[in-house]
């Protein structure tokens, strides 16, 4: 089994979001850890939440049957990101049997795109 999906988002859509909603917007969507990784980055929060649009697309899920904390986006120590799957949507994952996944991100100062591959065996 594969499965991919990319997002694309305007920096500036996510900016408004924060602008509007502050910390609130930021704990729904972000954990502890992203938001620490992004330091307040609006490029780099962007990213993220391009990526996780494109997990839940990959899932064939969307946002909405998981939480955006239920797909995390880290660091590696070399920078490179990771994706970890919490809650729904590990199980998710599990039920389509994806188990393995690689994600990529890029910016620049005014659009993000986040793409995720997963790869797994029918269960």
């Amino acid at each position: 089994m594969l499965a991919s999906g990319v997002d694309i988002i305007e920096v500036a859509r996510l900016e408004q979001s924060v602008a509007r909603h502050g910390q609130r917007f930021l704990d729904r969507v972000f954990t502890p850890q992203e938001q620490a990784d992004c330091a307040g980055l609006p490029t780099s929060l962007a990213g993220r939440f391009a990526v996780k649009e494109a997990v839940a697309k990959a899932l064939g899920t969307g946002i909405g049957d998981i939480r955006w904390v239920d797909v995390e986006v880290v660091r590696a120590e070399n920078g490179r990101p990771l994706l970890h799957l919490h809650h729904q949507a590990q199980v998710v994952a599990a039920q389509l049997g994806l188990h393995e996944w690689s994600i990529s991100i890029s910016h620049t100062n005014t659009v993000a795109i986040g793409f995720a591959v997963a790869v797994g065996r029918q269960p």
